[in-house]
């Protein structure tokens, strides 16, 4: 090897070393920020106290909307509380201070609960609108990292956020006092969203366009069975023959049983047919084909609505552990929803 070949494959491995470093560096760096911040929340939630239960109280009863303000980057986390309030049962909206003082405080009204973020406690935006709230009457709330700041002794409620220090090397740079106060706020959001009963069909209206609104708003009619592909048979003449002739037919493990005007009557399936032929004997099979379903079917089943929520189908059978739920409008049978149907489109 030439002396320029060696000094060439010397300064890769050298580049790369240093390139294995740096990248060890960078994860064990990234790992220590995590850590530093997960546990400024532990921290947090060790210091909650009961006093955090009128904030809570204060925001359930809130006849208008919760108020939520901050500056620089606790501006950009209380625009995300407003946001999570929102889309979890609880009407918020986000209140720029800057801009407050310039008109907007014209948003506020009576009816609303002020939340004010502020790890200093004395961020001069967020003061200056405390007088205005006052003047209105309104519950005031304060996240802070000061428990002797103007904010802490202003507000009605004062949860405390404080961390003992930032993320970053020199202590500056809001990392982990703002993480502190976007979990603080979610961990309210939820609280509030537990204590109203706020459902997934409620979420999915507040979020018709998401994923999983999307596929909670779905309808019973959007998927079900319809026209002749519905498995059914005559209740004055089909024979328990007939029901495993349509059974295999249309591939649904049922079959449902009418009268003469549609009404469903009864619906026998797979299920019920094996267990009738384990308990009938050997001598007695050669006429239990030819017995009219009538007989033998289950009587009254579970229905749905075609309007009905997909979700609520999905409820419905896994409470009765069922797969398949004939579909009504007026007493008439009209379709048909089976459990692979809502697997198809998500929903189990």
């Amino acid at each position: 090897m030439t002396q320029d070949k060696q000094l060439t494959q010397d300064k890769r491995l050298t580049q790369e070393t240093e390139s294995s470093v740096a990248n060890s560096d960078a994860v064990r760096r990234v790992v220590e920020v995590l850590k530093k911040e997960s546990a400024a929340i532990l921290r947090t939630a060790e210091r909650v106290n009961t006093s955090i239960e009128e904030g809570v109280e204060s925001l359930f009863q809130c006849r208008g909307r919760v108020i939520v303000s901050g500056m620089g980057k606790m501006g950009c986390i209380a625009r995300k509380a407003a946001a999570t309030f929102c889309s979890t049962g609880t009407p918020a909206v986000f209140l720029h201070p800057g801009e407050a003082v310039h008109g907007d405080l014209g948003v506020v009204t009576e009816n609303d609960v002020f939340l004010a973020l502020s790890n200093s406690g004395e961020t001069r935006e967020v003061i200056r609108l405390l007088p205005h709230m006052v003047r209105l009457g309104i519950p005031m709330i304060g996240l802070t990292g000061n428990l002797s700041s103007t904010l802490a002794k202003r507000c009605h409620v004062v949860i405390d956020t404080g961390v003992e220090a930032e993320a970053d090397t020199v202590s500056l740079a809001p990392t982990s006092s703002t993480i502190v106060a976007m979990a603080m706020c979610d961990a309210l959001a939820i609280t509030l969203m537990d204590r109203r009963g706020f459902t997934k069909e409620q979420f999915a209206i507040f979020h018709p366009a998401g994923n999983l609104g999307g596929k909670l708003l779905i309808k019973v009619s959007d998927i079900m069975h319809v026209d002749s592909t519905i498995p059914i048979v005559s209740n004055t003449e089909a024979t328990l023959r007939d029901a495993v002739g349509i059974i295999s037919e249309k591939g649904l493990g049922a079959v449902f049983v009418v009268d003469e005007s549609e009404a469903i009557v009864g619906i026998v399936t797979d299920g019920d047919l094996r267990r009738l032929i384990d308990s009938s004997s050997a001598d007695s099979l050669g006429n239990f084909w030819n017995e009219s379903v009538s007989e033998r079917m289950s009587k009254a089943p579970r229905t749905i609505d075609r309007a009905a929520l997909a979700a609520e189908a999905l409820r419905i059978m896994e409470s009765h552990e069922i797969t398949i739920l004939p579909v009504c409008d007026s007493g008439k049978l009209v379709g048909v929803v089976h459990l692979h149907d809502l697997i198809r489109v998500g929903l189990a």
